[in-house]
């Protein structure tokens, strides 16, 4: 059972999300909550999925772009595999939507277009895992589960002052939010802690002064709010080589492959090239070309390594390649291609020639 003081820290904040909560278009507002608008599980398990690695403002277009595209889970499920990756493209950590996909055609096939809503139920499905099944439990149909993403990793060592560092103080972080979530509102809650590390706990400077939890904040007391929480060093992440291949025909058509479902990149469309290693694989050109370096690599920051990627690039006549597939110019849109394959595009796209 929650004591007092749990219920009393658990009062005050959802008292200060009734006035400040973050309007998104994924959200339904406290005051809509109030009135009995549910919460479309859909519309939260998506901008989830979204907001992994990514920020609030990252996401807000892309949510409204697959909404709008595919406004129901069983729209979602019946898309084109390509339609989708190109509509994530530039969204990154492209794993997730593979995953999207998979888990959409699971609740259209499996349960009838309709989100399971408990915990245990949504951990079962596709790329869920125990922070998401947590929030939309929690949000989508007000379960009290746990919900703990970085914000609310924060926002707790700070009021408990737990000085142990990241990752290794994940349980005890949890323990302590577990004993904060109320049986009352929980998915309001669950968005009210990551709004209060997302706008006042914030990782640099906190807010300290207008802080709903400033008096029982122990890190506040001892001065350690900004150091809080802490974290282990992290390894110095490798640099990788590779090469990419850039051809054009002359009559606009790209050359270009859709990569291994399983990987980096997985199911995205990018340039035909080597794989991507400590040195260069050896490799084979896809076409037989005369293919120019045009003297600039792209650089890309991955998760767990650096990407120095250099450029082979050629204009070629009405060939057949090895690997890939050209295509045409109407229907070759830059964008569509994930942001390292647009980074080696424009670099590549300013070699050549005019299109006559």
């Amino acid at each position: 059972m929650r004591d007092d003081s749990a219920m009393n820290l658990s009062t005050e904040l959802l008292d200060w999300y009734d006035r400040h909560a973050r309007t998104m278009p994924w959200r339904v507002s406290p005051a809509d909550r109030a009135r009995g608008v549910r919460p479309d599980p859909y519309a939260v398990w998506l901008s989830e999925i979204m907001l992994q690695q990514t920020t609030v403002a990252a996401v807000r277009d892309y949510f409204l772009k697959f909404t709008r595209i595919w406004p129901k889970v069983t729209d979602l499920a019946a898309a084109e595999d390509a339609d989708v990756m190109a509509a994530w493209a530039g969204l990154g950590y492209y794993a997730r939507a593979r995953n999207l996909l998979k888990c959409a055609r699971v609740v259209a096939s499996e349960h009838a277009g309709r989100f399971p809503d408990t915990y245990e139920a949504l951990l079962k499905l596709p790329g869920i895992g125990p922070y998401t099944a947590a929030a939309v439990s929690a949000i989508a149909f007000d379960r009290s589960s746990v919900v703990v993403d970085g914000n609310v990793e924060r926002v707790i060592a700070r009021l408990h002052a737990v000085e142990t560092p990241l990752p290794d103080a994940k349980p005890e972080l949890t323990a302590l939010a577990a004993d904060l979530t109320p049986e009352a509102r929980p998915g309001d809650y669950a968005q009210a802690v990551m709004d209060l590390g997302a706008t006042i706990c914030t990782p640099r400077s906190p807010a300290c002064g207008i802080c709903p939890w400033s008096g029982p904040c122990r890190a506040r007391a001892m001065g350690l709010q900004s150091e809080l929480p802490r974290k282990r060093p992290k390894a110095a992440r490798p640099v990788r080589q590779g090469v990419a291949y850039l051809a054009r025909r002359r009559d606009g058509a790209w050359l270009l492959e859709t990569r291994p479902e399983k990987g980096l990149l997985g199911g995205m469309l990018g340039w035909p090239g080597s794989d991507w290693a400590e040195a260069v694989p050896d490799h084979a050109p896809p076409l037989a070309a005369d293919w120019t370096d045009p003297g600039a690599e792209v650089r890309h920051t991955f998760t767990h390594f650096h990407l120095s990627l250099s450029l082979r690039v050629a204009q070629v006549g009405d060939v057949t390649p090895d690997r890939g597939r050209f295509v045409p110019r109407d229907s070759f849109r830059p964008a569509d291609l994930p942001t390292v394959m647009r980074k080696a595009y424009d670099l590549a796209a300013a070699t050549l020639p005019p299109i006559e």
